[in-house]
C-alpha cells in the first residue's frame, strides 16, 4: 500500500508542479514606433538571430475627440515586405479608456467599423508580400485599452461588433488588475488575452520602486487562486526610460538609455542629477535636473519569469512578446539573452 500510494502522490506532485509549464513558445516583438518607415539592419538580424516570427505593430490609436468623436492618431508609418512570408503580423490598435465613456450603442458600431476599414487599408498599403505584391494575410487583431468597471461594458460591445465584422481571431491586452479581479472586471470577449507583465506602477507614484518591473508587485498581482477564464499570451518589457523633474516638477519621459558620466552624477537608487547642461532626444535638461533612470535587467526578468511559471496556467502553446523592437532600446542583451527570454518558459 505505502510504494503505491507514494508513487500515487509523486504523480499528483508531478502534475500540480508542471501545469504551468508550456510546450512550445511562438517568439514575438511590439512594434510599437510611430516614425519609422522599416526595421533597422540591426532589428532585422535580431528578429532572424533569434528566430522571432510575429510581430505585433501598433498600427493607430484611437482618441476621444470633441469635434469628429472617436478619432485615429499616432498613425505608424511602418512598411514590411516580406518575400517568404515568415512574419506573422498582427495589427495592434490602441484605444484610449475615455473613448468608452458616455458613447452610445450606434457610436460603437461605427468604431469598429472605422478599425476595421483602417486595419484593411492599412495592410493594404503598408504589408506586402514580395514575390507577388499582395496584401498579407493577416489572422488576427489584437486590441489595447485599459477599461474600466465603469466601461467594460461599451468596450466589451465593441470587441463583439469587432470580431463579428472582420471574422478574425481576436485578441486583447491584459493588465494585471483585471487578471486578478475578472468579477470586479470583467472577462473580455476574445480568443485570447496578453498579459501585460509590466507598467505595474504609476510611474510617479513610487520614487523609490521600478515602475516598469517591480518583482514584488507583480508577484502580489499574480498571486490569485482562480484560472483565467481565457487563453494566455505573455507579454515582458525589454526597455528603459528616463522621467525628468525640473524644479521637483515632472516634466516628460524620454525613451532613452544616455546616461554619460560627464553629464550626470548618481544621488540614489534608480536617480541621478544633471551636472552640466545638456540636450536628450531634443530635451534640454538643465544643470540641477534629476533624472529616474529605469529599466530592466536579465536578472529581474528571470525573477519575473519564475513568478510568472509558478503562477500563471498556460495552455501547451504561448506566444511571449517583448516590448519593444527599438534598436536603441536593444542594446542592453545580447541575441543570446533574448533567446533565453523565451526558452524560459519550456523549462
Amino acid at each position: 500500500m505505502k510504494p503505491t500510494f507514494l508513487l500515487l502522490l509523486a504523480a499528483l506532485l508531478l502534475i500540480s508542479c508542471s501545469h504551468n509549464k508550456t510546450e512550445n513558445v511562438e517568439r514575438a516583438f511590439y512594434y510599437w514606433k510611430n516614425t519609422s518607415w522599416s526595421l533597422s539592419g540591426k532589428e532585422d538580424t535580431l528578429l532572424k538571430s533569434v528566430g522571432v516570427k510575429k510581430l505585433y505593430v501598433k498600427f493607430f490609436e484611437v482618441e476621444k475627440d470633441d469635434v469628429f468623436g472617436s478619432a485615429p492618431t499616432a498613425k505608424t508609418g511602418f512598411h514590411l515586405y516580406e518575400a517568404d512570408s515568415s512574419i506573422t503580423v498582427v495589427p495592434v490598435v490602441y484605444i484610449r479608456n475615455e473613448v468608452f465613456k458616455k458613447c452610445t450603442k450606434g457610436s460603437l458600431d461605427t468604431l469598429a467599423g472605422n478599425v476595421d476599414f483602417l486595419i484593411a487599408k492599412y495592410t493594404n498599403d503598408r504589408f506586402h508580400n514580395s514575390n507577388d505584391g499582395s496584401a498579407m494575410d493577416i489572422a488576427e487583431y489584437q486590441m489595447d485599452c485599459d477599461w474600466t468597471p465603469s466601461t467594460k461594458d461599451n468596450y466589451f460591445y465593441f470587441l463583439k461588433k469587432l470580431k463579428a465584422l472582420s471574422g478574425k481571431k481576436l485578441s486583447c491586452t491584459l493588465r494585471l488588475y483585471p487578471y486578478k479581479y475578472p468579477d470586479k472586471m470583467g472577462v473580455p470577449p476574445v480568443d485570447s488575452a496578453m498579459l501585460m507583465c509590466y507598467n505595474l506602477i504609476h510611474p510617479l507614484d513610487d520614487k523609490k520602486k521600478n515602475s516598469i518591473l517591480d518583482i514584488d508587485e507583480l508577484e502580489s498581482y499574480l498571486d490569485t487562486d482562480n484560472k483565467y477564464p481565457l487563453h494566455l499570451d505573455i507579454a515582458l518589457p525589454v526597455y528603459s526610460w528616463m522621467q525628468v523633474f525640473q524644479n521637483n516638477k515632472f516634466s516628460a519621459i524620454l525613451y532613452s538609455s544616455t546616461m554619460t558620466g560627464k553629464n550626470f552624477k548618481k544621488i540614489d537608487n534608480l536617480w541621478y542629477q544633471a551636472v552640466k547642461d545638456t540636450v536628450i532626444d531634443e530635451v534640454f535638461i538643465r544643470k540641477g535636473d534629476r533624472i529616474k533612470h529605469e529599466g530592466v535587467t536579465k536578472e529581474t526578468l528571470e525573477e519575473a519569469i519564475t513568478a510568472i511559471k509558478k503562477n500563471v496556467t498556460f495552455d501547451k502553446t504561448i506566444t511571449v512578446s517583448l516590448f519593444h523592437l527599438d534598436e536603441q532600446q536593444l542594446k542592453s542583451y545580447s541575441h543570446e539573452e533574448f533567446s533565453r527570454i523565451y526558452t524560459a518558459f519550456t523549462e
